[in-house]
């Protein structure tokens, strides 16, 4: 089933018929829904009217002693144009005496409910983490940046005395802000000498963390929705969501993967009646469409300028027959080369210097074990299977194992919560 995305320019099927109207010997308004849901249409809605007339200026009530009168009933659609088109053309034939009207929609949000696993009603303290690492403003970028080191973390809250949150500090930050070389990912696996490097250019560059951190700082309350919570971070592509009290002051943290964890954890019956994979999203659905990869044979030189052409930190090593067999990330050929090319390579990266020579090939430096979904998994299953695996994306093959896209963690929280889907890996 489609879905319509926030914003989009979306259209309204009206039709206008009797209650006793036929179609090949049943109602026709359930054989309209019937052909409605066989093409896959958003949904469809009958209301049955209390009074009216139609072209043969007869009245009809809902009058007690006229409930075998013909009624007029109204059937509305609301679907992208395309979809609304491809009804035109099949409900035309079957209203033969009747009105069908289309207008223009804004749409505001349109999901399903099982799409919607967390519950409206769960307080974002259940599922917060409590004791939090923090930066201070005044701290150096180099402390700061051990620290994430230290914590594998990708950004930390930063608190004033009176712990209050003021900013927020990322290793995109430091990227874009500080000139830094690399993400945390490559970071944490580079050789020691040339991480010390790197935090000995911070430490010369006297920055503090106030003059580098992401600010106005986007927070939530422990007693706000979860819903709610998961719904801002997944419009604004947030990894991790500082809790505050009234008075702004840190009380925990919510990170994207504790949303995940509810999802994966989460029923997909309504009721006791299961709903069918294809009543809501699947992979397909929401995975990312652009499928950057490499072949097995593909020298170092051949991955570096895959890295930089497709702006992407994960290329996916394919066989003869464009089958998936591995990914590899930059943080893989970083680690995997000899530590005296590591240096080299960083540059190369960021188009600063040549590749350097090495035998090495895609087959060498990818990690074999690929774990892949095909299009029509349910995102819970797809959810689950990530989390179990300690992944960060997954790929979305066919039967025969050839890659049609991607799904990141923040695809699926942008699934999950009803907003428009982006790769963000």
């Amino acid at each position: 089933m489609a879905e319509i995305s926030i914003g989009a320019n979306a259209q309204r099927l009206v039709i206008y018929i009797g209650e006793a109207d036929r179609w090949r010997g049943k109602p026709l308004y359930a054989a309209l829904l019937d052909a409605l849901r066989a093409h896959g249409m958003a949904g469809a809605t009958v209301v049955r009217g209390v009074a009216g007339f139609g072209a043969h200026s007869r009245i009809h009530t809902a009058s007690i002693l006229r409930l075998s009168e013909d009624l007029p009933l109204r059937i509305e659609i609301i679907d992208s144009r395309e979809k609304i088109a491809q009804a035109v053309e099949f409900i035309a034939p079957m209203v033969t005496e009747g009105l069908i009207t289309l207008d223009d929609v804004s749409v505001v949000k349109y999901t399903h409910r099982y799409l919607s696993p967390l519950p409206a009603d769960r307080p974002v303290a259940d599922v917060m983490t409590r004791k939090v690492i923090t930066l201070a403003p005044e701290m150096s970028l180099a402390q700061a940046w051990d620290r994430m080191l230290q914590q594998n973390t990708k950004a930390l809250p930063v608190v004033d005395a009176d712990n209050v949150v003021v900013g927020m500090l990322t290793d995109e930050d430091i990227l874009t802000r500080a000139g830094l070389g690399q993400r945390l990912s490559v970071a944490t696996r580079l050789d020691r000498a040339l991480l010390q490097q790197e935090l000995q250019h911070l430490g010369d560059s006297g920055l503090t963390v106030r003059e580098v951190m992401s600010q106005p700082v986007v927070t939530t309350h422990p007693k706000e929705s979860l819903v709610v919570a998961a719904s801002r971070m997944a419009a604004r592509g947030i990894k991790r969501l500082p809790v505050v009290d009234e008075n702004g002051k840190l009380v925990g943290v919510i990170a994207r993967l504790d949303i995940l964890h509810q999802v994966a954890n989460a029923e997909t019956k309504v009721g006791r009646k299961p709903i069918s994979a294809h009543a809501g999203h699947v992979a397909s659905d929401v995975m990312v469409s652009e499928i950057p990869t490499v072949r097995a044979d593909a020298d170092l030189a051949e991955l570096v300028n895959a890295f930089v052409a497709a702006n992407t930190h994960r290329l996916i090593v394919v066989d003869e027959n464009a089958h998936a067999i591995g990914l590899v990330s930059d943080a893989d050929v970083v680690s995997r080369i000899q530590p005296a090319h590591q240096r080299n390579i960083l540059e190369a990266l960021q188009r600063r210097g040549p590749v350097p020579a090495s035998s090495a090939t895609a087959r060498d430096l990818m990690s074999p074990e690929v774990l892949t979904v095909l299009p029509d998994t349910p995102l819970r299953e797809a959810t689950q299977r990530m989390l179990a695996a300690g992944r960060k994306w997954m790929i979305v093959a066919d039967s025969n194992g050839k890659p049609l896209g991607l799904l990141d963690r923040q695809a699926l929280l942008t699934a999950v919560t009803g907003q428009g889907t982006n790769g963000d890996t």
